[in-house]
């Protein structure tokens, strides 16, 4: 028997702009809250299924450093290109972490400044 990721869990100090966020990019929906304590987003059909719901926790502390596991997004309707216009106009930036310039990914910031990356292959919506 394994394990299986079920939450990833992140905090944050906005829970409403990181939710509204992670929901628009990953086409996912509140599953649960706790007013000004926690959010959790994650697929319409809820936690469990075959992707990892997201876990966002009220921390008020601030980000120190770059994050030492991070998400990778894939497009699934359209190319990097085009996704990638779709994830600045949602409120991601894109970041320099030292990534060569000729990348076949984008490092990404959300929000609050986690980093993620937008990987060129596309995967097939769930």
């Amino acid at each position: 028997m394994a394990c299986r990721i079920g939450e990833l869990v992140l905090k944050c100090r906005d829970l409403e702009v990181l939710a509204r966020f992670w929901c628009e990019v990953l086409d996912f929906v509140e599953l649960d809250r706790e007013e000004g304590v926690y959010v959790e987003v994650g697929p319409r059909e809820g936690f469990g299924g075959p992707q990892p719901t997201i876990f966002l926790i009220r921390d008020d502390a601030p980000k120190n450093g770059p994050v030492r596991l991070h998400i990778d997004v894939n497009p699934t309707d359209r190319d990097q290109a085009a996704e990638l216009e779709r994830l600045l106009a949602a409120g991601a930036r894109q970041v320099d972490i030292g990534q060569p310039a000729d990348a076949s990914w984008h490092v990404l910031a959300d929000p609050e400044g986690n980093e993620f990356c937008l990987l060129r292959r596309r995967l097939d919506p769930l």
